[in-house]
């Protein structure tokens, strides 16, 4: 069987780098995009810079459960396996928004859209042609800030402060891995989270002014999308990243993470809430 990897947010920055970087090594790349048009320009660079490319595209809000759920569906339809479910895509807001379903709109994007997704697509992940398949978050450094988790305020409505509800997002993103990584057969699957680096990307482009100058002044210490990809292309491939299950990577190699990560109850607790925000059973 060909090795099917999904790539959420393929239209830009790490997404599309990590494409062009998994059709090289003659994957079948599954892009996800919100954006039918950027999407499908996406795909024609892609085969341009990989004429060989595979390249299959899937347009959903990933902030939207339905669409999420309606996702899902159209893998199952489409493919009997996946070796790869690579979580790229993701957001950084500078006010607070909700979704349809209530939910601040971060904390959906980056976080319950990977939980939701990876739950339901455990069958065709397990039915994988390699194994173990891999089940990849992109996280970020920023999730090691957080130094408490509010329990009783996830969406953010209490409080707001777009730092800290990236920072938790990302943090999310470990605890998932953590949590699924205990619920898998690791010959089956195996489940990690990655760190990309300090990348140029267009995460920021709805930067408030403060936050624009700040962008602009580090620029030139910003990692191209290319180099970001490096981990998370290495951790969707290598027979090493193949090895380990529940861990977080930066530079391809195992990193600190925040105290809390490691903590397995946070871990449970996050796994918890979020099937109840996903109207699924723990």
């Amino acid at each position: 069987m060909n090795s099917v990897c999904v790539v959420t947010g393929i239209s830009a920055g790490i997404g599309k780098a990590a494409a062009v970087a998994l059709a090289q090594r003659g994957v079948q790349v599954v892009g996800v995009v919100r954006n039918a048009e950027r999407g499908r320009a996406a795909v024609q660079e892609i085969r341009d810079r990989v004429p060989a490319a595979e390249v299959d595209l899937l347009v959903a809000d990933l902030s939207v459960l339905d669409e999420v759920r309606q996702l899902a569906e159209q893998i199952h339809s489409r493919y009997d396996h996946l070796d790869v479910l690579l979580h790229n895509a993701g957001v950084a807001l500078y006010r607070r928004e909700t979704t349809v379903d209530g939910y601040e709109r971060m904390f959906a994007t980056n976080h319950l859209a990977p939980y939701l997704l990876s739950r339901l697509l455990i069958d065709r992940l397990e039915a994988a042609g390699s194994k173990p398949a891999r089940v990849i978050s992109v996280s970020s450094q920023a999730h090691r800030q957080v130094r408490r988790i509010p329990w009783d305020d996830l969406q953010s409505e209490r409080s707001y402060s777009a730092i800290r509800a990236y920072n938790l997002s990302k943090l999310a993103n470990v605890l998932f891995v953590r949590a699924l990584a205990e619920r898998l057969d690791r010959q089956a699957v195996v489940a990690n989270a990655v760190s990309p680096g300090f990348v140029r990307t267009e995460l920021n482009r709805g930067a408030t002014v403060p936050f624009r100058i700040f962008f602009t002044l580090v620029r030139p210490l910003q990692r191209n999308p290319e180099t970001g990809a490096d981990t998370p292309v290495w951790a969707a491939t290598s027979p090493q990243a193949a090895a380990v299950t529940g861990s977080y990577f930066e530079k391809r190699r195992p990193a600190k993470t925040n105290p809390l990560a490691s903590d397995r109850d946070a871990a449970e607790r996050m796994w918890v809430a979020s099937a109840e925000l996903c109207g699924l059973t723990p």
